[in-house]
């Protein structure tokens, strides 16, 4: 039996990302007592942290059914990248507004991190800096509305962005997409900083539509499960 967990936030917080780490397969009925037993918390907890996962888009509750992992099909995630699209274009453009030295030191820092996972091959050292650059501009825009919702709409696509990550080549052209993001944010040029995170998003959206296309099988979207360390992109630097 896991160490007890105590507070429902901490319950809370646990389960969300257990669920964004892909230990839960999507569809994956999540029961009570297993999770009390997992976490070492008591159903009151458990009761207390399932509305808040579903309200987020992570949960699925059915009457008489129970709760399960909610799977996001591949049009609702391109739906839903598609809002993003106008939310981090908005926090872009504000982060180029706002932007400090500090702002600034942080944001370059990530791009290099970002540089050397590619030349790596590392992928889960560059999908999460990638994760933090996304992060770091929304704090440096200081839009706490823009940001929860962003946070709320990435958290959904999890799976997704697994699958994107292992798109032969994909990192490089990511990376190449976030430098000019950062670059005009540098600069403090909301224009160009709200356009060029508006392209590196819809070019997401278009590898979303061409795994759709490759992987029909996948109705309910990719693989739950974040993808091994071992498992680099050989080719990330094409």
């Amino acid at each position: 039996m896991a160490a007890g967990v105590t507070g429902d936030v901490a319950v809370l917080d646990i389960l969300r990302t257990a669920i964004l780490d892909g230990e839960f397969a999507a569809g994956q009925r999540l029961v009570e007592v297993d999770l009390c037993e997992r976490f070492g918390c008591s159903r009151f907890a458990v009761r207390a942290a399932i509305p808040v996962l579903a309200s987020e888009g992570l949960v699925d509750v059915q009457r008489h059914r129970g709760a399960r992992v909610r799977a996001i099909p591949l049009a609702e995630a391109i739906e839903i990248t598609e809002v993003r699209r106008l939310l981090e274009g908005l926090t872009a453009a504000r982060a180029a507004q706002r932007i400090t030295p500090a702002g600034a030191a942080r944001l370059i820092g990530i791009i290099q991190e970002m540089r050397a996972a590619v030349a790596a091959a590392e992928l889960i050292r560059y999908s999460d800096a990638n994760a933090r650059l996304h992060e770091a501009i929304q704090a440096i825009a200081g839009h706490e509305v823009a940001a929860g919702l962003v946070g709320r709409l990435r958290a959904q696509l999890v799976r997704h962005q697994f699958a994107l990550a292992l798109v032969p080549g994909r990192p490089a052209v990511s990376l190449a997409q976030h430098e000019r993001i950062v670059a005009a944010v540098v600069a403090g040029d909301p224009a160009t900083a709200e356009a060029a995170m508006h392209e590196h998003i819809s070019s997401v959206i278009e590898c979303l539509a061409a795994l759709g296309h490759a992987l029909p099988r996948q109705a309910g979207g990719p693989p739950a499960r974040r993808p091994p360390a071992a498992a680099q992109i050989a080719d990330s630097r094409r």
